[in-house]
């Protein structure tokens, strides 16, 4: 596996594969990888001949800097993960070569793009816009595979490349989990003992909203207390949505999709973790 820092060293790189006909898919990732991570680069390495992972911790994404100064960055292990994956490149560049001036495009989406994680964190979309068509443009793709875990991200995402006239196909993977139900994440590296064993709550209440026969107002009620009554646990958000356009519905009748996406704080420092769960 080649890695590789800057942005022609990539091009140089896939023009000589894409020449010989081969087919691209990349894999974005802002490192801390672990086996949720992992799934996409399998799944892209048996689907494309050639796998590029991105490894970088976009600055434009982060509407808090206390956040990304707490965000874990582990490229060494990183690597060997991929490696053991088969991917062909893992491309981690410096903040400097993917913004050598400030990145001033704004990108804008409703509602896909200014409800639930939009609505809490200015900016965050519109960076996760930056990066994404910027690598896009970089490596010109075949595919590009996202975790579901990030459900909002994948639907913006669609947008823009929809927007953007990107020919590339966007590939969504299913959410990895934990034995004990806790969606993988870089940021459970950041919960102590105490609170993974909690953390859990969340999707195990998830599930259980499902049958419970109730209307869309009385289940985010349920999930909502049932969520805070456990200590070390404040839910942000739930938001029950159309699983395609994101736009809050009053009864499950509306939407062909039915999606409810949550926010959680555990914890004392406390750790931000998000979720979703598929109503129909």
């Amino acid at each position: 596996m080649q890695v590789i820092n800057t942005i022609t060293q990539l091009q140089d790189y896939l023009q000589k594969e894409r020449a010989e006909g081969k087919s691209i898919g990349l894999v974005p990732t802002m490192g801390a990888l672990h086996e949720g991570h992992a799934s996409l680069v399998r799944r892209s390495v048996a689907e494309n001949d050639i796998t590029v992972v991105s490894i970088f911790l976009n600055p434009t994404q982060f509407n808090d800097p206390k956040d990304l100064e707490r965000y874990p960055r582990t490229l060494e292990s990183d690597c060997t993960i991929l490696e053991k994956c088969g991917a062909q490149v893992a491309f981690a560049p410096s903040v400097s070569e993917i913004y050598p001036k400030p990145d001033t495009r704004q990108f804008s989406y409703p509602p896909t793009d200014s409800v639930m994680e939009g609505a809490r964190r200015p900016g965050h979309f519109n960076g996760v816009c930056q990066i994404v068509s910027k690598l896009f443009q970089m490596t010109d793709p075949d595919r590009a595979y996202f975790g579901e875990k990030d459900y909002q991200q994948i639907a913006v995402i669609r947008r823009m490349v929809e927007d953007q006239k990107f020919k590339v196909d966007i590939i969504a993977c299913p959410v990895i989990r934990e034995v004990d139900g806790l969606a993988m994440s870089s940021r459970n590296t950041l919960l102590s003992l105490e609170e993974k064993e909690i953390a859990p709550n969340i999707y195990r209440i998830l599930k259980e909203s499902k049958t419970l026969g109730l209307t869309i107002e009385e289940t985010q009620k349920w999930v909502v207390s049932q969520i805070n009554a456990i200590e070390g646990l404040e839910v942000e958000y739930y938001s029950i949505v159309d699983g395609d356009t994101l736009a809050d519905i009053n009864d499950w009748s509306q939407a062909s999709s039915v999606v409810g996406c949550i926010t959680v704080y555990c914890g004392k420092t406390p750790i931000r973790l998000i979720d979703h769960i598929r109503y129909k």
